[in-house]
């Protein structure tokens, strides 16, 4: 009897807790996915947690950012999703977050607790029950909003920005974007961390740099339905993938399932060979981005619906503004949002996926806001004395600016509805706007056409990763085979596909994978670029900027055009040492692998060689007038020249970092391994040997009259000597390619080059590099200004 009153005084405690919290005067509340009641007098949030062990998604995202493309704190950055599920233990709920990367897909329930054992499961937060009432229970939610979900403290000083904590009493809810809804609830945390700042970054984008203040976003977001069909992954396709193991598995199957990332998207009337979609895939514009930038957008990110039309889907993919008083950050909205920074820098697209099955629940667009300008100033600096008759003449800069940010629009939404990089696509006539895109200007005559700088809608692979990802097929076709043959046709066409691995390192092999580069050779279209730039450079003036700016703007219009090269040349060096393969599959006909051809690898070679050439790099004497001593207020930045001569411009420094260029990538151990092997192979290959004496012919075996031209060429002598030094100490390289570049140093040290005090100097580098060649480390140039990619900074994808 006292057990029985003991229990039922509890039960009663209970209840009057509940009443006491949920009968509050200034409780607002909140119904939907979960309810939730804020209490504004101590600023907390209750939250009502109704089901237990019920799985749903926690998404968190950062709503207001810092502002600097270098710490990657950005506004409508996406963190990571989660599936989790409340769990009773004790007085408390527990928020955990199960292991789906290792799974037994199966109907044995034993097996299944069998690997849920076996693998760590992570308790995301524990909350104390504050009462509890017919299974409905009340928990305090304020802090699980109130902690550094984001790592905001973390990349600061990942960043090396400084030692920052959260200050609880600089910090608040914050209640615009809370919200509930019936299959999702928002919340919102302004929060401020404190501490001492270490780095340059950081205070410039802060008004009082030690107190830094933002907003992290938090969603529980109820999860799809069954009746999504996963699709499987092959690595021809495009696709991005999601991956898990299977330990229910059969043995003689692959125990790693791989499927791709893609929308939910099915016809209204399967059979009908064009329809609507029951849930059209739909993006929303940030009102916030201007005119004409807007249009530009819209008009960009639209081009993705020819492509599912292609394939049977009416209107399927629509871009449309996003409504007033909508959150970007809710997870019902797909959003292309406008970010502004202090430096260009990155834009990205990302995703919040189911982690069970790869759907795309959201896709997040973010496209930094200063891109446009550096292409606005590309053309700028390409353009034949733009200002010469009036100050008002933008408007063709600007159209090249805008029709690169069609592209820029397309491109990034196109991650977030589940492609990846194709890096190979500008050979095969720009068919995809998955590739990064160089400017496809022409010389034509003494004129330079810009009408077909960027394209202008998707190309024909971007058809091939929409209609492998979301085509539908009806029940009596096999899906692996429709598929298959989707990509064997594409095949047949001569679409190629490469991605981000093969493209990106400096000792890059695939010699059709490049970032910015155009046209299905390299070395031609490197002739041309370099053609192009010698035009423009003879073009440029005073004209090329407005009246009455400062000769430091032209200067820093001058950087673009210089090193208009840059991104063509480091394609045409993968040509050399290179290779042409596929991600092909048993039985698909596709070319595994096979080194380029030699007499393409020459060709190249000559092509690349002319970006050696001082007559190349010197910038004309006539034209060094135009580029005095910073102007007040005008100082140098990232993205100008980099030189050694104090305030007085440097155009051997210009040329000895273009030249610097050049040789990382040529001079590449990686690169100098291959040709060993492929001449080892094929004796008809090019050789390293024959790559280091046409190197030493196009530099120290050069010389000139002209007392201009000598010194630049000694830029790029010096620079030859320190990678040749590199090739013969580097870990990677193989012996044989050490014992080449070594011949090659020592034969050079006995050349007589020039004057005897430049004779002397190489000599003594020879001498301390063979006193200690342990202490060799590989000096840096005058770094090259940012650039990369062109005008827009690092392109980038992220499905979490």
């Amino acid at each position: 009897m006292k057990k029985f009153a003991f229990l039922l005084c509890l039960v009663c405690i209970g209840f009057q807790i509940n009443a006491q919290i949920l009968n509050k005067k200034d409780l607002k509340t909140y119904e939907g996915f979960f309810d939730f009641y804020y209490e504004e007098s101590t600023d907390k949030i209750y939250l009502k947690v109704e089901k237990l062990n019920k799985e749903f998604l926690y998404v968190n995202a950062l709503a207001s950012g810092i502002g600097s493309n270098d710490i990657g704190l950005d506004r409508g950055q996406l963190g990571n999703e989660r599936v989790v599920y409340f769990k009773k233990a004790g007085n408390k709920l527990l928020l955990i977050q199960p292991n789906l990367k290792y799974r037994a897909n199966t109907d044995n329930d034993l097996e299944k607790k069998s690997i849920e054992q076996a693998f760590a499961k992570s308790v995301v937060f524990g909350f104390k029950i504050l009462s509890e009432k017919d299974k409905h229970y009340i928990i305090d939610f304020t802090p699980f909003l109130m902690q550094d979900t984001h790592g905001v403290a973390s990349r600061l000083k990942r960043n090396k920005e400084g030692t920052y904590k959260l200050d609880a009493s600089k910090s608040a809810l914050s209640l615009e974007r809370t919200k509930a809804f019936p299959k999702n609830v928002e919340f919102e945390a302004m929060l401020t961390f404190k501490g001492e700042p270490t780095g340059r970054n950081l205070r410039t984008v802060t008004p009082t740099a030690s107190l830094v203040t933002v907003v992290q976003h938090h969603s529980f977001v109820k999860l799809p339905d069954n009746k999504y069909k996963p699709r499987a992954f092959d690595p021809r396709s495009g696709a991005i993938s999601m991956s898990y193991l299977d330990y229910a598995t059969p043995v003689q199957e692959d125990i790693k399932k791989r499927f791709i990332i893609r929308h939910r998207l099915e016809k209204k009337n399967p059979r009908a060979k064009r329809s609507e979609a029951v849930e059209p895939i739909i993006y929303y514009l940030d009102p916030g981005t201007p005119e004409p930038v807007r249009s530009a957008l819209l008009d960009g990110a639209r081009w993705w619906n020819e492509a599912y039309e292609a394939i049977g889907f009416k209107d399927a993919f629509q871009v449309k503004m996003l409504p007033k008083n909508a959150d970007p950050m809710d997870c019902r909205y797909n959003v292309i949002q406008w970010v502004h920074r202090s430096t260009r820098g990155w834009s990205y697209g990302a995703s919040v996926v189911d982690p069970r099955t790869g759907e795309i629940i959201k896709g997040h667009v973010s496209l930094g806001s200063l891109r446009i300008r550096q292409d606005f100033m590309i053309a700028q600096a390409l353009m034949n004395q733009p200002f010469a008759a009036r100050d008002d003449n933008y408007k063709p800069m600007l159209d090249m600016a805008l029709a690169r940010i069609r592209q820029l629009s397309a491109h990034e939404v196109g991650h977030t509805i589940g492609f990846t990089h194709n890096f190979a696509a500008s050979t095969n006539n720009r068919a995809s706007v998955m590739d990064y895109p160089h400017p496809k200007i022409a010389l034509q005559g003494d004129n330079i056409d810009f009408s077909n700088a960027y394209d202008t809608g998707i190309g024909d692979w971007d058809k091939v990763t929409v209609a492998y990802s979301y085509s539908e097929f009806d029940k009596k076709t096999n899906e692996q085979n429709a598929l298959n043959n989707i990509l064997k046709d594409a095949h047949d066409k001569g679409l190629r596909f490469i991605s981000d691995s093969d493209a990106r390192a400096a000792g890059g092999a695939h010699a059709l994978a490049h970032l910015w580069d155009n046209g299905s050779s390299a070395a031609e279209e490197l002739n041309n670029v370099l053609a192009l730039r010698k035009k423009a450079i003879q073009n440029f003036s005073k004209d090329n900027i407005k009246s009455y700016e400062p000769y430091s703007v032209l200067e820093d219009v001058f950087v673009p055009l210089y090193f208009y090269h840059r991104y063509q040349t480091e394609a045409a060096t993968k040509v050399i040492g290179g290779l042409d393969y596929n991600y092909a599959v048993k039985g698909d006909g596709q070319l595994t692998v096979k080194p380029v051809a030699s007499q393409l690898q020459k060709e190249t070679l000559s092509a690349v060689l002319n970006t050696l050439n001082a007559e190349q790099l010197a910038i004309p004497k006539e034209k060094l007038v135009l580029f005095p001593p910073r102007a007040y207020g005008y100082n140098r930045s990232r993205e100008s020249f980099k030189g050694k001569t104090g305030v007085a411009f440097d155009p051997l420094s210009a040329a000895n970092t273009a030249s610097d260029m050049t040789l990382k990538y040529l001079l590449h151990p990686q690169r100098a391994n291959r040709l060993v092997l492929q001449k080892s192979l094929d004796e008809n290959q090019l050789s390293l040997e024959d790559v280091i004496k046409a190197i030493i012919n196009s530099s120290f075996d050069k010389s000139h009259d002209n007392a201009y031209l000598s010194e630049i060429q000694h830029q790029i002598n010096t620079n030859v000597l320190k990678y040749l030094m590199n090739l013969a100490v580097h870990n990677e390289s193989y012996f044989q390619v050490k014992a080449m570049a070594n011949k090659a140093i020592m034969e050079m040290a006995k050349k007589k080059v020039s004057t005897d005090a430049v004779n002397i100097q190489y000599g003594l580098m020879v001498k301390a590099f063979y006193e200690h060649p342990e202490k060799f480390k590989l000096e840096s140039s005058p770094k090259i200004p940012d650039g990369s990619p062109i005008g827009s900074g690092v392109c980038d994808y992220m499905s979490n």
